[in-house]
């Protein structure tokens, strides 16, 4: 793992970094390997970035847009992920509706839905059972419980090491959600973090030892380049 921790002085400030460093791996994995893709996360912080990108003069049949987690609502409903993204970004630009590929929540059972979207991954990235396919990117944020994706402090599906896709819980809220060996399989995984509200949860992250298990963002570790991307706010005590 290649972790690199960087406090930046807005959030304005990261989004641009954030920015800088996907248009560089878009041209790299497209040179590479004929296509990128990205898994997205959700909260407010990455929203002014899918708006940067999606003023971007990008080769969007050869962009893939999956995401990391995704509650357990109707896609146009509020507090759906899918909907930020796509009125921010993916309804804004000329990408194919095939290469969005949106977690499905609507058979009314999240092991149902989460079960079809590990078989969709596997299919989309041609691999097998207890395989973990890379991901170019990787776009996390970071909840003030340390939490990550939808992998919440003491919840079952931090357990989760065999399958691409579980279900998540907060409070009896039922998510879906990337496993963090999934996460851990890409090339670049990017952590937008901002706030004050953010420095406890960091300093167990980076601490020498705590437990995995209730500071889940520990526990990604990729095989790939990581990336810490902090507002001044949220990194003031932290000395990269």
């Amino acid at each position: 793992m290649n972790k690199t921790i960087e406090v930046h002085s807005s959030v304005s400030a990261l989004v641009n970094r954030a920015l800088e460093l996907i248009l560089s791996t878009v041209e790299t994995a497209i040179s590479e390997r004929g296509q990128f893709t990205i898994a997205l996360s959700g909260g407010s912080t990455p929203k002014p970035l899918y708006e940067a990108i999606a003023n971007q003069n990008l080769p969007w049949d050869k962009i893939h847009v999956f995401w990391g987690d995704e509650r357990y609502v109707p896609a146009d409903h509020p507090d759906s992920n899918e909907l930020m993204a796509r009125r921010a970004w993916l309804d804004r630009v000329a990408i194919p509706a095939v290469n969005i590929h949106a977690i499905p929540t609507l058979a009314a059972n999240p092991e149902v839905d989460a079960a079809k979207y590990n078989q969709h991954l596997q299919t989309f990235f041609k691999s097998t059972s207890g395989e973990f396919p890379p991901l170019d990117v990787v776009l996390l944020g970071m909840g003030d419980d340390a939490h990550t994706a939808s992998l919440f402090p003491h919840t079952e599906a931090l357990k989760v090491c065999d399958r691409l896709i579980t279900v998540g819980n907060k409070d009896d809220n039922l998510r879906i959600t990337f496993t963090y060996p999934f996460i851990n399989a890409a090339r670049n995984v990017i952590f937008l973090v901002a706030g004050a509200n953010k420095r406890p949860a960091l300093a167990k992250i980076f601490a020498p030892v705590a437990d995995d298990f209730i500071y889940p963002s520990r526990l990604i570790k990729p095989q790939g380049k990581l990336y810490w991307l902090l507002d001044a706010a949220a990194g003031l005590e932290l000395k990269p």
